[in-house]
């Protein structure tokens, strides 16, 4: 699967640079900076560029969102704690052209019931929860693969 000169943004939201520190486990115990680190070498193993980013602040999302529109093939998000919450998020991805693959380090239909209904679902291509930072990679390659796939189409269709 070449897929030279595709990028993928990353996007992860609040408090996603806790993982690891977490006492109860819910997303495991490797470090934010150990999962990022990973994600890289995973996207450079399929030949993509990945740009992997974390925010606390819903604004810095959405702005990422859009700059995603000029810059990137596919965006990988993990709003967390927005994903239930936020409009704006939803909006700005409703805007970007290419594949979005939601993740989630949990299972999130497993958790409370406030965190069953994603924003960001709707205008996700795939969704993979659950699966720790495993997931991640899952969602990397589906969008590399997602976005590699449009590239082709465009080029025979030009």
């Amino acid at each position: 699967m070449d897929m030279v000169a595709l990028t993928l943004f990353f996007l992860n939201g609040p408090n996603a640079n806790l993982y690891g520190l977490d006492p109860s486990g819910t997303y495991g115990s490797e470090s934010f900076a150990a999962i990022r680190a990973r994600c890289l070498a995973h996207a450079a193993s399929l030949g993509v560029a990945l740009d992997f980013r974390q925010s606390n602040h819903e604004g810095v999302i959405v702005d990422w969102i859009q700059e995603a529109r000029g810059k990137a093939d596919a965006i990988v998000i993990n709003a967390a704690g927005l994903t239930y919450t936020s409009i704006a998020i939803l909006d700005a991805l409703l805007a970007f052209d290419g594949p979005i693959i939601e993740a989630h380090m949990s299972n999130i239909w497993k958790r409370e019931a406030f965190r069953h209904h994603s924003f960001v679902s709707r205008a996700a291509t795939g969704v993979v929860a659950g699966l720790g930072a495993l997931g991640y990679e899952l969602a990397i390659g589906a969008a590399a693969q997602l976005a590699a796939q449009g590239a082709q189409a465009g080029v025979a269709e030009g």
